[in-house]
């Protein structure tokens, strides 16, 4: 390769790797795989060693890849945070050792190796002074991080104080475990949250949260594995990494709990596959394992480039590929009504787990893959990731394979099964789906539905696993002492919590339309289609076009509405919410006052008197609108601070801006 292709790729390259590493490291939103960036990483590595002219200090090759997050005070490392080198085989191990080993008897140092698992996590730094822990800091760039002590205090395994009085500073690697990460991500799911990519990323965002309220609530947890620095009168090393770590433990920290004594670095390639084998077993996701020289005389020796020591260094399992059968073709409905069509396979071992199905994602990917009934397909699992098909081995088909195609109706409930224009996949859209009661019931209690204070996922979560409810008109069922057995000593919760639910059958219809979750309707369109048709039997009958006549309701919605009210699960749950009492009229309000009729308000910036929610609801209690978007139509636009682009776009439309003191003027004003 000449000089100057070698500069193009290098600088295409680096300008690739910086902004995945931006996403990664500083947004917490990974764009692709890490095998896919560790290849890209190699690539360039081996450019720069080709081509050595061409290495800059700014290089990702030369430093570590994150940076200080706006809105947290900087701690300067008293000793790096350094990232590691990654190696892909046992050859590349093997060359480590020689380099290690000439070193270890020139200087006459005895070498042993640690293996361990490398934890898939955000990596930090305890510091502790007289045995209290005193500051915690993010990595960052290796040289300064993001203090994050009050996050870190959330955490039940980082201990407040030692139990001896040293002063001490540890390096640790902050993790979310893999069923705590599952369930996470299924609740997130069932609030309509986004979902976190994976564990790494959900654990780098929640401790780099601003408010440390928000990382209480995550399930984080943490792995010690190294000493950075220490009081040498009242912390003995002993010279052994291994022994540190005991130590470690016996003070009170969590250490990472796979580690391994080698002598050689065979028994060292052999703990690695152990830890290869074993990786399915594991409560916490890895992404490789890490081999230490265990001397500390001879780290010291051995030293360390700018990014990485050279007495540690990281292996990364390659992916691993096999060949199997594509069995068949079924579809789990998941809690949000999703069909998600899964691979039934003849059962392979595949990176060390035996896989006999994999999710095919939605009918797209089918068709991309071209993906038939009794294919030979190849399979693959990298690091601890889902296993994935990866290709059609379309040379061995014998004719005899079939078409898959994605059902019209849902497997679980019979309901209507479909896919609306502009999605990837089908969904179950009955209300009575038992694959969707948490969902639905969590929908119909929150705060936007019936109001139904006390009743969170959590205790909708334990009635279902207990058998007590089974679908929303259930709730209307429950005995007090049903509920009182679901927490020790929880007479007066469920006290609460039926009082809560009597109360709940009093909400007006605009309540109860948003509580049923139909798609597209939110509580604006709620609201709208309560104040035209009063009375649910009214809105069950509509047609279509009369429907689509409605304002915030298009064509689109219209017929979400009229294919919901169709639907013989949707009429059962009416019947049995009437029988219950539950409200299905508007409840009559004074309507004397519609000061704000016809007008239309745009909310934007930051408001101090008021939510959104709630200048919101005054507006239309007096008759008026809001919009998402400035228009020419639009009457008013409610500017707070730090307001943007709509109030420029306000002032060049000629639109009138008021502040919230204006506002309140036009509200508590007398007629």
């Amino acid at each position: 390769m000449e000089l100057e292709q070698a500069k193009t790729e290098v600088k295409e390259l680096r300008e690739k790797l910086e902004y995945y590493a931006k996403l990664y490291y500083d947004m917490d939103s990974p764009a692709i795989t890490d095998y896919e960036y560790d290849m890209m990483m190699n690539r360039l590595k081996a450019l720069e060693k080709e081509f050595p002219e061409l290495i800059t200090r700014d290089s990702l090759t030369q430093k570590v890849g994150g940076h200080v997050k706006e809105g947290f005070k900087q701690v300067v490392h008293e000793v790096p945070l350094q990232s590691l080198q990654d190696i892909f085989s046992f050859e590349e191990l093997k060359d480590f050792d020689t380099r290690v080993r000439k070193v270890a008897e020139e200087n006459n140092e005895e070498l042993k190796y640690v293996v361990e698992t490398k934890i898939d996590g955000l990596s930090t730094a305890l510091k502790y002074e007289n045995g209290v822990f005193v500051q915690g800091a993010t990595r960052g760039n290796g040289l300064i991080g993001e203090d994050v002590t009050d996050n870190l205090k959330t955490i039940s395994h980082i201990p407040k104080e030692l139990k001896e009085k040293i002063d001490i500073t540890v390096r640790g690697e902050v993790f979310i475990g893999t069923k705590e990460f599952e369930k996470m991500n299924e609740e997130r799911e069932i609030l309509d949250e986004s979902l976190f990519a994976n564990a790494r990323n959900a654990a780098a965002g929640s401790l780099r949260q601003l408010d440390s309220k928000v990382t209480a609530t995550r399930p984080l947890d943490i792995f010690i594995f190294n000493v950075q620095k220490y009081d040498e009168d009242t912390f003995d090393s002993e010279n052994s990494h291994f022994t540190e770590l005991d130590k470690l433990q016996k003070l009170g920290f969590n250490v990472v709990p796979v580690r391994t004594l080698c002598s050689t670095i065979d028994e060292a390639i052999e703990a690695i596959k152990k830890i290869g084998e074993d990786r399915e077993n594991l409560s916490f996701g890895i992404d490789g394992a890490v081999i230490k020289v265990d001397n500390l005389r001879l780290r010291e020796i051995l030293g360390t480039t700018y990014k990485v020591p050279k007495w540690a260094i990281a292996y990364k399992y390659p992916p691993e590929k096999k060949e199997t059968k594509l069995l068949d073709i079924v579809c789990q409905v998941g809690r949000t009504g999703a069909l998600t069509p899964t691979a039934i396979l003849e059962p392979v071992k595949v990176a060390g787990s035996t896989i006999s199905k994999t999710t095919l994602h939605n009918e797209d990917f089918i068709k991309e893959k071209d993906l038939k009934i009794g294919d030979t397909v190849v399979i693959q699992k990298a690091g601890d990731v889902i296993p994935e098909v990866v290709e059609v081995k379309k040379e061995k088909r014998t004719g005899n394979e079939k078409e898959f195609k994605m059902p019209d109706t849902c497997p679980v409930c019979g309901g209507p099964a479909i896919r609306e224009e502009g999605e990837a996949i089908k969904r179950c859209i009955g209300i009575e789906c038992s694959a969707k009661a948490l969902r639905n019931i969590v929908h119909f209690a929150s705060k936007e539905g019936m109001e139904i204070d006390g009743l969170g996922y959590s205790i909708i979560e334990q009635m279902l696993q207990k058998g007590l409810i089974h679908n929303i008109a259930d709730l209307y069922t429950l005995k007090t002492q049903d509920i009182a057995s679901l927490k020790k000593n929880g007479k007066k919760f469920a006290s609460n919590l039926m009082e809560s639910i009597e109360k709940s059958k009093t909400r007006d219809l605009f309540k109860l339309i948003t509580a049923l979750g139909i798609r597209h309707v939110g509580v604006k369109g709620a609201k709208s289609l309560a104040k035209v048709y009063k009375d649910l039997d009214n809105l069950m009958n509509a047609s279509i076009d009369e429907l689509a006549s409605q304002n915030d309701v298009g064509e689109v919605t219209a017929k979400s509405i009229y294919e919901f009210f169709r639907q013989e699960q949707t009429i059962d749950l009416i019947n049995k919410l009437k029988q219950a009492n539950v409200n299905t009229k508007t409840i009559q309000e004074d309507e004397g006052d519609s000061r704000f009729e016809g007008k239309t308000f745009v909310l934007t910036g930051s408001l101090e008197k008021y939510t959104r929610e709630q200048a919101q609801d005054i507006i239309e209690k007096f008759g008026g609108k809001t919009s998402s978007s400035v228009s020419k139509k639009t009457t008013y636009v409610l500017a707070g601070r730090d307001a943007g682009s709509k109030l420029i776009k306000a002032q060049n439309l000629g639109v009138q801006v008021i502040s919230e003191d204006e506002f309140e003027k036009m509200i508590n004003k007398d007629d």
